[in-house]
């Protein structure tokens, strides 16, 4: 059966990492076109910030049903089912004429779709992936940088020559014509008790076993150590990286006179490009030292903040585009030592019956803090009459996760690690 063959595995990986760039190319989708969505519905930075807010804020609420989800029921079908919905409301996003409904379809619909995708998709990733679990996640998340790019050029390539209404509707169908073919694809991976080839904690529930409750993937995030701080540092990780994606397109058209085409581009083409190098180079770094000593995969997440914060310190509008590039580019290469071992220290140190569940709690936390941060910088924004004041701040917050990550990272990993590994 092709769900079981060797090599299906890869064609998992190729599935999801479709789904995964078409997941954040719908976010970016409506950051490229902020300025002619304002203009056109008449509203201000505040409200602007304030959708997409709102829309975090639902995201983190519903992750937590997609968590159980994911742990309860076929992951295939959490994942394609997921993509469908969202992508349907991408589509009418396009229709919206007020504030109202771009909430309405940006945080309810849209944000809710999401947030069934991210627990089971990493979790089926993680289920089909045990030796080649780093590799797999690091391969993985080059389609986020992948998304992002391409939403970042091509919405505002749509935009300018048809409207933002288009952009929503052309990036909401491929969405849907891509959940068809996983519907007739993706296969559920079926896992006996034991793994033979897996390490300890990939053993997997057995019949009969208590299903996870909706809390369960709390409880144990909140009472582990590293998970906690592997989740404090996610949350500010995400702070940043929202305020980041949703103001820098419009620091470009606003102070550097970009059209949306051009400012879409180069918001996200650099940053992206050098993360799309990170990403892999931390990915092979962390699984190689990971063999020796486990705990170097929170140490490149540490060390990727602190540099990745540097950059930020010098952001302002009287750069030089090139200058800017640069730095947009600097912090997007470190930022992916975060990136990369994210959900492989996640799961080094929980069980695997509450991958999904884990997941869910780690994202709820993480997007929980960092809807906030729309809102924050536009207020800021408003109030300062340009964004560049708001980059030292976001600089600050990644050397203290950082430096959080560090401790974390001598403190308690390996012993978290042992103690799971022991339980099963």
């Amino acid at each position: 059966m092709k769900g079981t063959h060797k090599h299906y595995k890869w064609e998992v990986l190729a599935l999801l990492w479709m789904a995964y760039l078409l997941n954040q190319a719908d976010r970016q989708v409506f950051n490229t076109v902020l300025p002619q969505i304002k203009e056109a519905l008449s509203i201000g930075d505040t409200e602007v910030g304030l959708i997409a807010t709102i829309f975090n804020l639902c995201y983190a609420v519903m992750v937590p049903l997609g968590g159980l989800a994911g742990d309860r029921l076929s992951r295939k079908w959490v994942t394609t089912i997921a993509i469908l919905f969202w992508s349907v409301a991408t589509m009418f996003t396009g229709l919206a004429t007020g504030v109202m409904m771009l909430i309405l379809l940006r945080s309810v619909a849209t944000g809710g779709g999401e947030a069934f995708f991210g627990p089971a998709n990493y979790s089926l990733l993680g289920q089909y992936h045990t030796d080649t679990r780093a590799r797999a996640m690091s391969i993985h998340q080059t389609s986020y940088y992948v998304g992002v790019i391409l939403a970042g050029w091509l919405a505002g390539y749509i935009a300018d020559k048809l409207g933002w209404q288009y952009s929503f509707i052309i990036f909401g169908a491929a969405g849907v014509v891509w959940g068809i073919i996983m519907a007739i694809r993706l296969k559920d991976k079926k896992q006996d008790c034991h793994v033979a080839d897996a390490p300890r904690n990939d053993v997997v529930a057995c019949d009969g076993e208590k299903k996870p409750g909706l809390l369960d993937g709390f409880k144990v995030v909140f009472t582990t150590p590293t998970a906690l701080i592997l989740t404090i540092g996610f949350s500010g990780f995400i702070f940043v990286i929202t305020g980041y994606m949703t103001w820098v397109p419009t620091l470009l058209q606003e102070e550097y006179q970009m059209n949306a085409t051009n400012a879409g581009l180069h918001s996200m083409l650099w940053t992206y490009i050098a993360a799309f190098a990170g990403v892999l180079l931390a990915g092979t770094l962390s699984d190689k030292f990971a063999v020796r000593n486990r705990k170097i995969r929170m140490v490149i997440q540490g060390v990727g903040l602190i540099i990745g914060a540097l950059f930020l310190f010098f952001v302002n509008s009287s750069m030089s585009l090139v200058v800017i590039s640069i730095c947009f580019a600097g912090w997007g290469f470190f930022r992916a030592f975060f990136d990369a071992n994210i959900y492989t220290v996640l799961y080094d140190v929980t069980p695997s019956k509450l991958h999904a569940s884990c997941s869910s709690a780690l994202i709820t936390t993480g997007f929980a803090v960092g809807a906030l941060a729309p809102v924050i910088l536009g207020s800021m924004k408003e109030s300062m009459g340009s964004l560049s004041g708001t980059f030292p701040l976001l600089g600050g917050i990644w050397i203290a996760c950082g430096l959080m990550m560090l401790w974390a990272s001598r403190r308690f990993y390996q012993r978290d690690y042992d103690k799971i590994n022991k339980t099963l």
